[in-house]
């Protein structure tokens, strides 16, 4: 299965997309906005969840992308 997908605010600056257990981002993106929407775009492409953080890095947001990841 693929790694989660998650946007934090970046060592540098800006918004980092991780995925879970890289040692490296994915992108870093001078706005949240633009974060979100690649997470959101990778997170369709590898039916993963995306978790976006605030810059307290506290998760804001939740969302399952793909076939389902939790039938029931």
């Amino acid at each position: 299965m693929a790694a989660n997908i998650h946007v934090i605010t970046g060592k540098k600056g800006g918004w980092d997309v991780k995925r879970d257990g890289a040692v490296k981002a994915s992108g870093n993106f001078k706005t949240k906005e633009e974060a979100i929407k690649f997470a959101e775009e990778e997170g369709e492409r590898y039916n993963v969840e995306v978790f976006i953080h605030g810059e307290d890095g506290k998760i804001q947001k939740r969302e399952a992308f793909g076939k389902k990841l939790y039938p029931g």
